[in-house]
């Protein structure tokens, strides 16, 4: 197993809350040497299935991904799954399941926006954003830059579309971890040091959350994040190791919608690969995933 190989394996496309579509992003990925890839869009499919529709003889190597939001009463998390079986029952349920979730969250941030700010916007564009696949806070803030609403997609969704708090509308991380292996994939949490909104969980709390996540069947962390500084890459590597879970290493690309490149996730500053990575990708291998 090479330790020079360039992974990325998490993306977001147009599918979801990203600014490049499928095809985009693999024609990125090429330019970019990317080795191993997974594209792991919000409650969906259909990206993956895009890219393995253009997938030619010489280009990388690549794995289905998607991203689950979840929440019950302990908090939020971002459930990754990999080289799962894209037509299995399980996971084609909980994709429709979260689907179903986005589409009713971004009516009802709709609204609230139009009751306690007066942001309202034409007819067509309301229905142009509906009728995107996950339509999300980004689809939303962008519409309110353009009518002056906000300065910035940042700031749109902090002032604004944040003040909208969910007790519910969430699928549950149990069910989530589940349907993945289920379907013969692999459940890694997401940038696991962050939590819900600027949430930074540390310390015991972390052992707590990894713990109770792998009662569940969480199988890996992504430990390379382009968010991570120096240290909490450190430590998660080392929770990691303790708790003999799978590594991986992602972007959490978004296109224009933020400034982050494919493959910027601090992997190729690493002087050696984890065993957790190496044991990740002989297991996408070992158990003929798609990849």
């Amino acid at each position: 197993m090479s330790d020079k190989l360039h992974i990325d394996l998490h993306m977001h496309s147009t599918v979801s809350d990203g600014t490049n579509t499928p095809v985009e992003i693999l024609k990125i990925v090429r330019e970019a040497g990317i080795d191993l890839f997974s594209l792991t869009d919000h409650d969906a499919f259909l990206g993956c299935k895009d890219i393995l529709e253009h997938l030619g003889f010489s280009d990388p190597a690549f794995i289905t991904g998607v991203e689950f939001s979840c929440r019950d009463d302990k908090g939020k998390y971002h459930i990754l799954g990999y080289g799962y079986d894209p037509d299995s029952r399980p996971i084609r349920e909980m994709i429709e399941k979260g689907h179903g979730f986005r589409m009713k969250k971004t009516k009802v941030r709709l609204d609230f926006i139009a009751e306690a700010f007066g942001f309202t916007f034409t007819d067509d564009e309301v229905r142009d954003l509906l009728s995107l696949n996950n339509p999300g806070k980004p689809h939303i803030a962008n519409l309110m830059v353009k009518h002056g609403y906000a300065k910035n997609k940042e700031q749109a969704i902090a002032e604004y579309i944040d003040q909208k708090h969910f007790g519910s509308g969430y699928i549950n991380p149990q069910e989530a971890i589940q349907s993945i292996l289920e379907s013969g994939g692999i459940p890694v949490l997401a940038h696991p040091w962050y939590g819900s909104g600027n949430e930074l969980i540390i310390g015991e709390d972390m052992n707590e959350r990894l713990e109770y996540l792998m009662g569940f069947g969480i199988q890996g962390v992504e430990a390379f994040y382009s968010g991570f500084t120096p240290r909490l890459q450190r430590n998660m590597l080392k929770l990691a190791e303790r708790y003999d879970l799978f590594v991986t290493a992602g972007s959490d690309y978004h296109g224009s919608n933020k400034l982050i490149e494919i493959g910027e996730n601090h992997l190729d500053e690493a002087e050696e690969w984890p065993d957790g990575l190496i044991r990740f990708i002989e297991t996408v291998n070992k158990h003929n995933y798609r990849s």
